[in-house]
């Protein structure tokens, strides 16, 4: 049998991600099958270990690349926005992402748990959280309570994600969140500075 070249094999990853991503989130993590997984994308269960080495590493590398789908969004949004503007375009591009498709489910449900609150806290740091706090930083906010305000948004962000994924397809819930939204980041830019 040929070896799959690099191209192949690439695209063989991308599929088992794209299959599992779904997966995840219609079943959770605790009812997924690798068996399944690699069916769905039409490999064979050792292709799936290969690419991802275990069930875990196929989560992991689903909720890193959601991860970096919700910081690319952010960073989009901010693109050439001064900094008042660039947080809170950011910060909504931020519930925008979350809560369009998968990402609240496996982020904010099954990542904790699955990965170890630990583990989803530093990947939280390393995407969404770490252009939260750049953004607040950017605006003026006091040093001494970055941290903190960076803590408190990106928590009241992900509670406004699950509240929304609770009422899928509700326009007036999603406008309600993004008003709140907006109340937040007024408060915490005009109250830290």
């Amino acid at each position: 049998m040929a070896r799959a070249t690099a191209a192949e094999a690439a695209e063989t990853a991308r599929r088992i991600l794209e299959v599992a991503r779904a997966h995840f989130a219609e079943h959770g993590y605790a009812a997924a099958s690798v068996d399944e997984i690699a069916r769905a994308a039409d490999v064979t269960r050792g292709a799936v270990y290969h690419h991802y080495s275990a069930k875990p590493g196929l989560f992991r590398a689903v909720a890193a690349a959601q991860q970096e789908a919700i910081a690319d969004a952010i960073v989009t949004a901010t693109a050439g926005a001064d900094a008042d503007a660039a947080l809170r375009a950011g910060s909504h591009a931020f519930l925008d992402a979350i809560t369009e498709g998968a990402a609240a489910r496996i982020l904010l449900i099954e990542a904790p748990a699955v990965l170890s609150w630990d583990e989803w806290r530093r990947m939280d740091a390393q995407g969404s959280a770490a252009h939260l706090r750049e953004g607040l930083s950017e605006t003026g906010i006091a040093p001494r309570l970055l941290d903190a305000a960076t803590a408190a948004l990106s928590g009241a962000m992900n509670e406004l994600a699950l509240w929304l994924s609770d009422r899928p397809g509700d326009t007036a819930a999603r406008a309600h969140a993004h008003d709140v939204l907006d109340g937040l980041l007024e408060a915490t830019t005009s109250g830290t500075r």
